[in-house]
């Protein structure tokens, strides 16, 4: 009798009742991604007159994580995009009502809240240096202080991925990388991973829904699965180029690799399009691997490796014969540095007089610079060589441009008066981003290629506007 494939017992209407209830509530509202302190700040600022001072919020890193010499921003597009959703419906304002995180007052204000502010900040794709002002949020005080968690965990997640994707890729030189950590993030965050990736240098992700949200090239044909399935590996690969052709790529590692090669190629010939190493002494495997391709004949035929790649890996690779790598736990984990460490702070409010003033934090190794800033970056012969930061106490536009003749402008606006600029979002967005990544890298001085810990490669200048 031929085993039939399982299938779950489906639950109860109320069970099914429930699942649909509770997805419709992560795809229409993204109000409770938030720290409660937020809420409860903004229920005191209510009580005492201070929610609708005027103020300005900076995200920014004080220091590079794991001591690399340059950061990479990511996933402002995909905030814009959730402060669509940040909206405080039935079931969010029920929560709180419910659980007593806010008074009735908070509630009324909560249930008519849209960010009516402005956000102004790096480009996705632009390098970042310890104290750049990433993203300036400008706004009342309540409207703007309820965003800091949302800001804070995509950005600092999507900036350690593509920071971590952009050394791999200066590692890689102009051999293509494909991510493929879905398995290893969360299902959410595997997309965003993906799409963090893609901007930073890699070329394609395995994940199809990345591909589906961001136009990002999908790739991927077997696992060991496959072959282990089928009587023989001769099956599983003759199966497989009966299905895709011979430009497929075959894993040629589930056994013994030289007769996993020499299978291969008398299955698909000298113009098999690739094979697969995912274990295995790598630079060794993959010479001898290229000499006994060569030796059969399919001198075309690419070599792909997969085995816990990061950038430091990638790099050992280079003298070897490989072709392409693809790249999954390290990549999507910002190898070792899974957060970019930014912070949000309020950096300028205005006063009970009226008058503006900046503030700032004077903890011990967590102090910053109060005031609003534009930020401009030097260039010298094609090469960036300072980071400058101009701060006002005031409320001016900083628009300062003529005084730096060699900088260039590094803060756009991406939403004014409570309106988004669709330019920086979607599939359009994500791919604009990429292609300034790769333009800005290029500005990058020779110390900054390097991988071992050092200081940032250029310095950040604050200071004071005329």
């Amino acid at each position: 009798m031929t085993p039939q494939p399982s299938r779950a017992r489906p639950g109860t209407r109320a069970d099914d009742e429930r699942s649909r209830h509770y997805a419709e509530r992560m795809t229409t509202s993204t109000a409770l991604l938030t720290d409660r302190y937020e809420l409860t700040m903004l229920a005191a600022a209510l009580r005492d007159g201070t929610a609708a001072r005027p103020s300005v919020f900076e995200l920014f890193s004080r220091r590079l994580s794991g001591g690399r010499r340059f950061g990479v921003v990511a996933g402002t597009g995909r905030l814009l995009g959730l402060l669509r959703d940040f909206r405080f419906g039935d079931d969010e304002l029920r929560f709180l009502r419910d659980n007593d995180v806010v008074d009735a007052s908070s509630l009324s204000y909560l249930e008519d809240y849209r960010f009516t502010g402005s956000i102004r900040g790096y480009r996705e794709g632009e390098l970042y240096f310890p104290g750049s002002p990433i993203l300036t949020v400008e706004g009342t005080f309540a409207d703007a202080v309820v965003l800091e968690t949302l800001a804070l965990s995509v950005l600092n997640h999507d900036s350690a991925v593509a920071t971590a994707a952009a050394r791999m890729s200066i590692a890689a030189g102009e051999r293509p990388l494909a991510e493929m950590g879905s398995r290893r993030a969360a299902e959410r965050s595997a997309v965003a991973a993906a799409r963090a990736a893609y901007i930073a240098g890699f070329g394609a992700t395995s994940n199809l829904e990345a591909g589906r949200l961001w136009g990002i090239p999908t790739m991927g044909t077997a696992a060991h699965s496959w072959t282990l399935l089928h009587d023989t590996e001769e099956e599983a690969f003759r199966s497989q180029i009966d299905s895709l052709g011979t430009d497929t790529t075959l894993l040629v590692d589930t056994y013994d690799i030289r007769t996993g090669v020499e299978t291969a190629i008398r299955v698909a010939g000298t113009g098999l399009g690739g094979v697969r190493l995912d274990s295995g002494d790598l630079p060794i495997v993959a010479a001898e691997v290229r000499a006994q391709l060569d030796e059969l004949g399919a001198t075309g035929t690419r070599i792909t490796v997969t085995s816990d790649l990061d950038e430091y890996a990638i790099a050992t690779l280079a003298a070897a014969p490989v072709d392409a790598y693809g790249v999954g736990t390290s990549v999507v984990t910002g190898s070792g540095y899974p957060t970019a460490s930014m912070v949000y702070k309020l950096v300028a409010r205005q006063g009970s007089d009226g008058a503006w003033v900046g503030v700032a934090k004077a903890s011990t190794d967590k102090a910053s610079h109060g005031g609003r800033k534009a930020a401009f970056r030097t260039i010298v012969d094609g090469v960036a060589t300072t980071e400058t930061v101009v701060v006002s106490d005031g409320f001016e536009q900083l628009d300062t441009a003529a005084d730096h003749p060699d900088g260039r402008a590094l803060q756009v606006t991406f939403m004014e008066a409570g309106d988004i600029d669709a330019a920086y979002e979607g599939v359009e967005g994500t791919a604009s981003a990429r292609a300034h990544h790769l333009r800005v890298r290029e500005e990058l001085p020779v110390r900054a290629l390097a991988l071992s810990k050092s200081d940032p490669a250029i310095p950040t200048l604050f200071v004071d506007a005329d």
